[in-house]
């Protein structure tokens, strides 16, 4: 046998509480979705004419993946279809800005404001991913990637390339 118990509830009350829920869930989401897309738009700004100084001087790139369910590294492989991981090596975020971000005393003009902008996109990065790492793939021409997880669980950050013979 089975009871079914009915609770009166007031209607216009009742409602009033949803309305302001779903009202609070939609400027949740419309404020992290406005930052995400300020992210983008920060991120494409942030590298447009910076080089990444190797043999070669290669752009760097925004980044925008996929959600994260594994480790940065394990996301990345899977992102490039690559299933060999012994050219793969991670990289602490830090190392890679310290040489872009020092400035030094015989730096020319363009030289400090290439290492401000490194600054800039360095502090950019840190205040919008979490678990920051730098992932190197291939041996002579690398792949870098400087990822993290946005607010959302999805993998962003830079990419460029290094030749290193």
């Amino acid at each position: 046998m089975f009871f079914l118990s009915v609770r009166l509830v007031d209607n216009a009350n009742y409602r009033s509480k949803i309305g302001k829920i779903k009202e609070k869930i939609l400027i949740t989401n419309k404020k992290k979705t406005e930052k995400n897309e300020g992210f983008e738009k920060e991120i494409e700004r942030a590298c447009q004419g910076l080089f990444f100084p190797s043999e070669t001087e290669a752009a760097i790139l925004p980044f925008f993946g996929g959600k994260v369910v594994v480790s940065p590294l394990e996301a990345i492989v899977r992102e490039l279809g690559s299933k060999d991981k012994k050219e793969s090596e991670e990289r602490a975020f830090v190392e890679f800005f310290a040489r872009l971000t020092k400035i030094q005393d015989w730096f020319t003009p363009v030289e400090t404001r290439n290492a401000n902008r490194f600054l800039e996109l360095q502090k950019l990065l840190e205040d919008n991913l979490d678990d920051l790492t730098v992932l190197r793939i291939g041996r002579i021409q690398i792949d870098i990637y400087v990822v993290g997880i946005d607010r959302a669980g999805n993998l962003s950050g830079i990419r460029t390339r290094a030749v290193e013979t």
